[in-house]
């Protein structure tokens, strides 16, 4: 099912291992270029900012050759519909082609590629199955056929391509389908959670398979993605599933909405979650899934105050970083005083560069991002304003010097 062999995608993971460890200094310079020599892949990769502006310019290329065929055509809906669903069938065929013709792996153009063909898709069967139907407020079930589509063929793209937000726009279009089926908001609540949860107990049984291949990370990203959005669906402060009467401005749910009963159940959940998440990533020294209950550990300090019905302050985000800051200097200090500095396999100490290059990474997107925050402007002059009146001691300079 993967477009990629096992044996390649080891290859790709053996050689970041050895990049990691000789930049580290665990291996030295001949070590690494003998097993470098050892480690040759066939997959063509690039830097993380050659993927970035290839899949920015196949996206606008494919978005700009989509909209000249329609702009000089002007076909109806329903046409339109018929060739989106041939555009999205022409971007899946060629993201295909380059992946497994060219050897492409993460290199931006296969991936925006992909991207489109689901785009095109979900666009395509809207127009070509529901075109000129009236909206109705009302749950419509036939409709839920495009979302439900999106989810299905996002966890294609996933697991064909490896690509972890493809995942993450399944659990997207997850979230859209209980507005089709129920008009209660507490059920789509519920529902959401549930479908999650399922997801959830069914990458806790593969993941024992694949902990220390090319595939664990990919499936701790997944169980931490799961695991926030079980979280969200359940937290009543900051998410209302029914996004599409939010999109179209028709209605917005609010707290007095929901039964008591489901209202306080949530609130305990809220509290009951970021134990247990954080629990199980230590457990399983996963870093994606402590991250993801630290995550929700802070969002549950957030909205407490808003589920009790408690004024806010303006110096709350003042006490929850005190608060956040000393719980993170009693660990770093209680791991310190351990055994070389080590408790239970865990360390306060770097062993990997890989956070600071992230870190550089992410400055200098931001940098380029939004270059007018960190640069100063050209400030302007007066065009009548002149220095003047002023004395200088030696060689008979005068204040018009």
């Amino acid at each position: 099912m993967r477009l990629y062999s096992a044996s390649s995608e080891e290859t790709l993971r053996a050689r970041r291992l050895l990049k990691d460890w000789a930049g580290d200094g665990i291996l030295t310079q001949a070590q690494y270029q003998r097993l470098e020599r050892e480690t040759v892949s066939e997959l063509r990769t690039t830097n993380v900012f050659l993927r970035l502006i290839l899949f920015l310019f196949t996206l606008i290329g494919v978005g700009g050759a989509t909209a000249l065929f329609f702009v000089t055509s002007r076909p109806s809906e329903h046409t339109s519909g018929v060739f989106f669903l041939i555009f999205a069938a022409i971007c899946y065929v060629a993201a295909e082609a380059v992946a497994s013709q060219a050897r492409l792996y993460r290199y931006g153009i296969e991936e925006a590629l992909a991207v489109c063909s689901g785009i095109f898709l979900c666009v395509g069967m809207q127009l070509a199955l529901f075109s000129g139907r009236p909206y109705s407020p009302k749950p419509d079930e036939v409709q839920s056929f495009v979302p439900a589509a999106g989810v299905i063929f996002s966890l294609w793209i996933w697991r064909r391509f490896g690509l972890w937000y493809a995942f993450l726009a399944a659990m997207i279009f997850t979230m859209v389908l209980p507005g089709y089926w129920t008009s209660s908001h507490s059920a789509q609540h519920v529902t959401i959670a549930l479908l999650y949860a399922i997801g959830l107990i069914l990458v806790a049984t593969v993941r024992p398979r694949h902990r220390f291949d090319y595939l664990a990370d990919a499936y701790s990203l997944v169980e931490a993605f799961l695991w926030l959005g079980i979280y969200l669906a359940m937290n009543l402060q900051l998410s209302w599933l029914n996004l599409r009467e939010q999109w179209l401005g028709i209605h917005t749910a609010t707290a007095a909405e929901f039964a008591p009963p489901f209202y306080w159940t949530t609130w305990v959940l809220i509290w009951g979650l970021p134990p247990l998440v954080l629990a199980r990533g230590i457990r399983q020294k996963d870093r994606f899934v402590i991250a993801a209950g630290a995550i929700v550990a802070i969002l549950t300090l957030v909205s407490n105050k808003p589920y009790l019905g408690w004024p806010r302050h303006t110096w709350d985000p003042m006490l929850l970083g005190i608060l956040l800051s000393g719980i993170a200097l009693f660990v770093r200090r209680w791991l310190d005083r351990g055994p070389g500095g080590i408790r239970h396999g865990f360390t306060a100490a770097r062993l990997s560069g890989k956070d600071k290059e992230w870190m550089n990474t992410g400055s200098v997107v931001l940098g380029l991002v939004a270059p007018q925050s960190i640069t100063a402007g050209q400030q302007k002059r007066s065009a009548d304003f002149e220095f003047g009146g002023g004395t200088s001691g030696g060689g008979g300079a005068s204040g018009k010097f």
